[in-house]
């Protein structure tokens, strides 16, 4: 039996303008996870700002993603990965032998309402939420925000 600690594994989300899908993904890793995933988000062709309707559908999960920026992907941020999921970003990303890849196809948020992009963080979320069980089943689930219905509670319709 060791006592050395088992060192935590990395995530690397990756989109083509690293503003909307994500960003979203790596907000929810950071939230539901904690500090059992290091989280990292890059793009092909970073965007100069996030996707504000994206910041906005998270908000409302009370997910802040605004402190991240757009960040231009690189070989060493994909070779230092465990984990390097894609989001449309095609044959851009460098393969490594030994990393484990999967390609989410996600629909572009870019250019898109708050009830597309509400569909788009919900169905991210889910696939996190799976992630994070293979990957660290000791972070459990947290009880979050996150778990929270998609829309805020305004925009429901009243109660007779």
């Amino acid at each position: 039996m060791s006592l050395t600690p088992t060192p935590k594994p990395s995530v690397l989300f990756v989109c083509v303008h690293n503003a909307g899908r994500s960003q979203m993904a790596a907000g929810f890793l950071r939230d539901l996870a904690g500090e059992h995933i290091e989280v990292r988000s890059a793009g092909s062709e970073p965007a100069e700002a996030l996707n504000l309707v994206a910041v906005d559908v998270m908000r409302e999960l009370d997910i802040d993603i605004t402190r991240s920026s757009p960040t231009f992907l690189d070989v060493d941020t994909v070779r230092t990965s465990d984990v390097v999921i894609t989001m449309g970003c095609g044959d851009t990303c460098p393969i490594f032998p030994g990393k484990r890849y999967e390609d989410w196809v996600l629909d572009d948020p870019a250019g898109q309402g708050l009830e597309s992009v509400r569909r788009i963080r919900d169905e991210i979320r889910t696939r996190v939420e799976a992630l994070i069980v293979e990957l660290a089943p000791e972070a459990g689930t947290k009880n979050t925000s996150a778990n929270a219905p998609s829309r805020p509670a305004a925009e429901e319709a009243p109660i007779d």
